[in-house]
């Protein structure tokens, strides 16, 4: 089965207004980054977006803040972007900030068709507010619901025909687990080669779980803190 779509404007189509969209990427690392320019053209309102981070002011989902187009943003780091954080105190953004290991575990059970699991991290905190709480050999646990979207978006290094995908490094943190828990998964990418060229033992998702796999035309490949060691 060929997966692969023209452009991303075939990519994305049937995205529309009050969606549940999945990003991947870390930081500003392994972002969909052709997808979320399109879905600024798109013009998409109200939509709830789950991602590790909500981008920079000017780049990433930022970009999609900007336009007033994300009315929720499930993340679990938001501090490299200062408009996020008007939007956030001023109340014109809804936002559940969740540990890290627990949103990406969150996507891995929505994708693993797992309803809910109980975990340590966030007892005693807001976090646990409303959830319910269990003793497991002696330590409290509460218990976090699975995360699914009816769009994931993801951006992958390579990608056969038939939808599998290879992950470069950092990109790996959150675009597996997503891919696998949309109804819908696109990926970006940067080669396409035909189906059985990849090695199955180094394939990190499935083509099971993509729909549609178009090439970026372009990729910024930008670096939050440029940190560097000095000259000793």
């Amino acid at each position: 089965m060929n997966k692969v779509v023209n452009n991303v404007e075939e990519a994305l189509a049937g995205i529309e207004d009050g969606m549940t969209l999945m990003v991947g990427g870390f930081g500003l690392c392994g972002i969909p980054e052709n997808s979320i320019a399109q879905l600024v053209k798109m013009g998409a309102k109200d939509l709830t977006c789950i991602s590790n981070n909500a981008g920079v002011d000017d780049f990433g989902l930022g970009l999609l803040l900007q336009k007033k187009q994300i009315k929720k943003m499930i993340s679990s780091y938001v501090g490299e972007n200062d408009e996020f954080e008007r939007q956030m105190l001023s109340g014109e953004l809804e936002v559940d900030l969740i540990p890290q290991g627990s949103l990406a575990e969150r996507c891995r059970a929505g994708g693993a068709g797992i309803p809910a699991f109980y975990t340590p991290a966030g007892f005693g905190t807001e976090v646990a507010e409303g959830k319910e709480v269990k003793i497991f050999n002696g330590k409290p646990h509460i218990l976090e619901a699975a995360l699914t979207a009816d769009f994931a978006l993801v951006k992958a290094w390579k990608a056969d025909t038939a939808g599998n995908l290879i992950f470069k490094a950092t990109a790996r943190n959150f675009n597996p687990m997503m891919a696998m828990a949309g109804k819908i998964t696109i990926a970006e990418v940067e080669e396409i080669v035909p189906a059985g060229e990849l090695d199955p033992n180094f394939i990190h998702t499935p083509g099971i779980f993509v729909q549609r796999v178009f090439k970026g035309e372009r990729f910024e490949k930008r670096i939050e803190q440029r940190t560097v060691r000095t000259k000793s």
